[in-house]
């Protein structure tokens, strides 16, 4: 038995500029919550597969969809070609409608069936699909509609280390997150797991240079042996969104190993954090000083790793 629903949502944006938005899929995980990564696997004239690792009720899954996009009429089709249970079947629709040059209406429509009609296996879908549903549309209105102070808040950076050895040794340190505890001073503890190749969860307690520490949840996505991108869900005050990759990329000297982040700042936590004067550039700077220090730590130590194994 399929069942379909429908979502919807008002936002003060022109249709053609949430159109774009959501179909460029390789900004998901920045706009939807549940959305850990999406990468490309076919692109063609108004068709594409796209393989996509989302959360679901707490719940790390992932799944290959078809789009069809269609910019004229402001609609994208998708549907999953292999579902993962209890999903037997998924697929719908994003529709756009003009309400006026700078109001639209965002429909999502959904049609799904569940492994053999099991109710349980129904139930769990419906709420997925609800929780899911309300939260990317409310997402997709939030960043849409702030988007002219986004390039303030939101930003991106990198570090990179030069490793005099394989890539997949230096890959092979970071992947590894479950053995950080005792190869990474900054990290107090660590819960991972991986019950499905390439999906992991990652929870730590990471130590700050005040000696403070703060819990963080991560879902990453590995790419053996050259890129993991990841998600973080549970989010250190000064923060709304917090995502990135750790890149090994082979050269002549050995492997350019890089640690990129992007951020978007809660400027609602400023001033608790920083007190009552500081700025969003304040917060800029702390952000991008306490992360980076912790990704050339852990370069750090991926290039020892690397360069004693040779």
């Amino acid at each position: 038995m399929t069942t379909q629903v429908e979502h919807t949502i008002t936002v003060e944006a022109p249709a053609v500029a949430i159109y774009r938005l959501i179909a460029e899929v390789e900004n998901w995980p920045r706009i939807f919550p549940p959305t850990i990564h999406v990468d490309h696997v076919e692109r063609g004239a108004g068709e594409e597969r796209i393989r996509i690792w989302a959360t679901a009720n707490g719940e790390a899954k992932n799944w290959t969809s078809r789009r069809t996009l269609d910019p004229k009429s402001l609609r994208i089709t998708f549907r999953q070609e292999v579902s993962t249970p209890p999903v037997a079947a998924m697929g719908g629709t994003w529709i756009i409608e003009p309400l006026s040059g700078t109001s639209s209406r965002v429909r999502l429509l959904h049609d799904y069936r569940a492994v053999g009609d099991d109710p349980e296996g129904l139930k769990w879908i419906d709420e997925a699909v609800d929780r899911n549903s309300r939260s990317e549309l409310a997402a997709l209105k939030t960043n849409v509609e702030l988007a002219h102070v986004s390039e303030e808040l939101t930003f991106s950076f990198e570090d990179t280390v030069q490793i005099a050895g394989a890539a997949k040794d230096a890959y092979d340190f970071v992947n590894e997150a479950g053995l950080w505890v005792e190869r990474l001073p900054h990290v107090a503890s660590v819960r991972f797991s991986e019950d499905t190749p390439g999906l992991q969860t990652l929870e730590m307690d990471t130590r700050a240079k005040d000696g403070s520490t703060h819990t963080t949840k991560s879902y990453r996505v590995a790419f053996p042996h050259h890129r993991i991108a990841y998600k973080q869900v549970t989010l250190p005050a000064l923060m709304t969104l917090h995502t990135g990759y750790w890149t090994f990329a082979e050269n002549d000297g050995g492997v350019a190993a890089t640690s990129q982040h992007t951020v978007v700042l809660n400027t609602a936590n400023i001033a608790a954090v920083l007190g009552a004067d500081a700025t969003v550039a304040d917060a800029r700077e702390y952000v991008r000083s306490a992360l980076s220090t912790n990704s050339r730590a852990t370069l750090g130590h991926a290039k020892d790793y690397a360069e004693n194994r040779r």
